[in-house]
């Protein structure tokens, strides 16, 4: 098992990714990101590594910059996984998402991300939002 400083160091990682500032610098996201990094959007869009740091630093600044996160959940898979969970609320468009770290020779990498979009009453919705 991990340390809790694992699972912190994580944890704050996850969030810098919610923010705008370091959504927008592509060399911080390729530092937190994986080389094999997938995403699945919340709007059900499969998101390659380079697609998403484009994607990322294309963000406009005002551009629903505040990402909120609640619920963060960390579960320790193994000695260099760790699967976060939480909903993240951006302008009101909130999503579950989860998201795999793998720890890596330069550190703990985002693997994978999902995100599924949620109704009023924290249910799946059929409705987009951006990843």
């Amino acid at each position: 098992m991990r340390s809790v400083d694992d699972t912190e160091l994580v944890m704050r990682s996850e969030r810098a990714l919610l923010s705008s500032v370091t959504r927008r610098d592509a060399r911080e996201v390729d530092r937190l990101i994986d080389e094999d990094f997938e995403e699945i959007g919340a709007s059900g869009r499969l998101w390659s590594r380079s697609e998403m740091i484009h994607a990322l630093a294309a963000e406009r600044p005002g551009d629903d910059d505040m990402i909120r996160d609640t619920e963060m959940r960390a579960c320790v898979l193994g000695p260099d996984l760790i699967l976060l969970t939480y909903v993240s609320d951006r302008d009101g468009r909130r999503a579950r998402r989860s998201s795999l770290w793998r720890r890596t020779a330069t550190g703990w990498r985002l693997r994978h991300h999902q995100g599924t979009v949620l109704d009023g009453d924290g249910g799946a919705s059929g409705a987009a939002i951006r990843p």
